[in-house]
Formats: structure tokens, sequence, C-alpha cells
């Protein structure tokens, strides 16, 4: 589905439907010409599933999540027309929303639910380490940012994400 686009002063939007909820992609023109992308919250589960039309649902696998969140994030700008790859930005900070583990429950089995919790934070802590390494070498990694909370709107997802990067024309002009 492309984009509905809105431009309103310095500020872009990039959104899907009649009556849009959040825009998948903010963009704000910076004076020397460079943008500033906001990507919108996702999750690996049902939001990466549903954009990228995976058949198999993704929940709290770090290794398949962070990888699936960061392709939608290139889809679209691809989609939006603004770069063909993460490549071509640098993100500055990258925001996740934790949430518990699904399984097991915290009053049934409490040592299982603190193992499992712990086992995601390594696993994700690996996975953005890994992605960075193997997709985006030569960019610098983002802040980041996590706060912990109960659960997020996609049931299947144990993180909710969202990022914010530049597209630094110069560099753009250096690598042509």
């Amino acid at each position: 589905m492309p984009f509905n686009v809105k431009k309103r002063g310095k500020l872009t939007y990039y959104s899907e439907g009649d009556r849009p909820v959040l825009s998948a992609l903010v963009t704000e023109q910076l004076p020397d010409g460079d943008l500033k992308i906001s990507f919108a919250g996702l999750t690996g589960g049902y939001s990466a599933k549903t954009i990228l039309g995976l058949d198999d649902l993704v929940s709290m696998d770090p290794e398949r999540e962070i990888p699936l969140v960061f392709a939608c994030w290139e889809k679209w700008l691809r989609d939006a027309g603004i770069c063909d790859s993460l490549r071509d930005v640098d993100f500055i900070e990258i925001h996740a929303f934790g949430c518990q583990p699904k399984t097991p429950h915290p009053l049934v089995d409490p040592a299982g639910f603190i193992e499992e919790k712990e086992r995601l934070r390594r696993a994700y802590a690996e996975a953005y380490a890994t992605y960075f390494a193997d997709h985006l070498p030569d960019n610098g990694v983002p802040a980041r940012f996590t706060v912990h909370v109960v659960d997020v709107p996609d049931a299947a997802a144990s993180y909710e994400f969202y990022g914010a990067a530049l597209l630094q024309r110069a560099l753009q002009r250096q690598e042509s």
C-alpha cells in the first residue's frame, strides 16, 4: 500500500489508510538538507509479520525480531522514496519498550520467570549487537533507552521499538 504523504512546514508525514492513527515515518528537513527520520514503534510479532507478509509468527525470539523490525523500517524508507537501505542512515537512538515474558507465569514458576527475563535481556543485547555488526558495520551504533512495561499492544511480542535516524546528504554525495 503506498503511503499517504502530508507535508507541513519542514515535516513530512508518511502514513497509511484513510484515518491513520500514527505515521510510519516522520521526516524533519534540517537547514543543511539532511533529514531527521523518526520511525514508528514496531514489534517483531504481528506488526512485522503483517508488513513483511510473513506466514510464521515471531514471538519473543530476539534473533528473529530485531532483524524483522529493521527490515520493516528499511522497506518503509524505500516505499517513501527516501533512500534504498538502512546503510544510508545513521541511527541516533533506539527506544525499546520491553514487557515481561509471556511464559512461564511469574506466580506459577517465579524462578523460571526470572530466568526467562534474564535470557531475554541477554538475547536482545546480542541481537542488537549482531544486527549492527552484520548489517551496518560502517555506521555507528545508536544510543539505546529501554523501559520495561507490563505489556505492549502486540500480544505476540515482547518488545516494541521506536527509532530516530539521520540521513546525511553529504555522506550520500561522498559515497556516490
